[in-house]
């Protein structure tokens, strides 16, 4: 499929699922409410639906990307969901599921945490085309650190956006960032980045509506998508920043907080605000 195609399936199969769900909520509706910022209900389905339309269009890419795309996004999807549906664990960020972790208590958070490093892995290996890429025909450590590079930059870009997932719409933007110039790259990278853009156009009225929110299961997919579009970025240079980007991000979250700076920045507080129901 080309970039078009990609996001129009991505985006018809996240809109199809969430008129599925609404209709027939697994478990029953309560079990997928959640009270936001300000004090509204949000249901986190519309996140469960994004992630389908996330998974399909990582499949409709087509080849290695599409398949490593589609791998760690539905780990992300699944696992975010379980998490998202625990309603019993306090522990929140990495800091807190190691201290519950300490206490003997393994959270959903953390499975999800080792699962989405783990499948992220795995993908940079598929996506990239592990000994494809990076080094010399016979460097092997040189491919194998590539890779292990790629595998950080898609498991935190998947965590950032979860982390960035407290207001409405936030999330979103920070993927439509991420994959809005990446759709102009030619062969697998735009069509992966066009899966997030879709997911993100079908997501956008209901989550910055505020009546439904990404969650743990929509935010995961969606940043993977992000994350593994980021890297298949062909020059190595953006790989490589991009993950040092990422990698600062997820390591400030446990010391400030992403609202609080986005608030008492003018320019940050703008685009947070844009679009955003009053």
């Amino acid at each position: 499929m080309n970039r078009v195609a990609v996001g129009l399936l991505a985006a018809a199969v996240t809109a199809g699922t969430a008129a599925v769900l609404r209709s027939r909520p697994p478990a029953g509706p309560a079990r997928w409410k959640r009270t936001n910022f300000r004090g509204r209900e949000v249901d986190l389905l519309g996140g469960v639906a994004a992630a389908g339309g996330a998974v399909a269009g990582a499949v409709s890419a087509g080849g290695a990307a599409g398949a490593g795309a589609a791998l760690v996004a539905a780990t992300g999807g699944v696992l975010g969901a379980i998490d998202d549906a625990d309603t019993t664990s306090a522990s929140k960020g990495l800091r807190g599921h190691l201290a519950a972790l300490r206490d003997g208590e393994v959270t959903t958070g953390l499975l999800k945490l080792v699962g989405i490093s783990t499948s992220a892995l795995a993908a940079a290996g598929i996506a990239t085309g592990f000994g494809r890429r990076g080094g010399s025909a016979g460097s092997v450590p040189a491919r194998a650190a590539d890779v292990a590079a790629s595998g950080v930059l898609i498991a935190g870009t998947a965590n950032l956006v979860n982390l960035f997932d407290l207001r409405p719409g936030r999330a979103l933007k920070l993927v439509g960032l991420v994959c809005a110039p990446l759709t102009a790259v030619p062969g697998a990278t735009g069509r992966v980045a066009a899966a997030g853009l879709g997911t993100l156009a079908a997501a956008w009225e209901s989550d910055l509506a505020e009546e439904t929110m990404l969650g743990d299961a929509g935010a995961n997919a969606l940043g993977a998508i992000a994350g593994t579009a980021l890297a298949l970025a062909p020059v190595a240079r953006v790989r490589y920043v991009a993950t040092g980007v990422v990698v600062a991000l997820v390591l400030l979250s446990e010391k400030i907080s992403f609202s609080r700076v986005i608030g008492a920045t003018g320019w940050l507080r703008a685009i947070d605000d844009w679009q955003r129901a009053e």
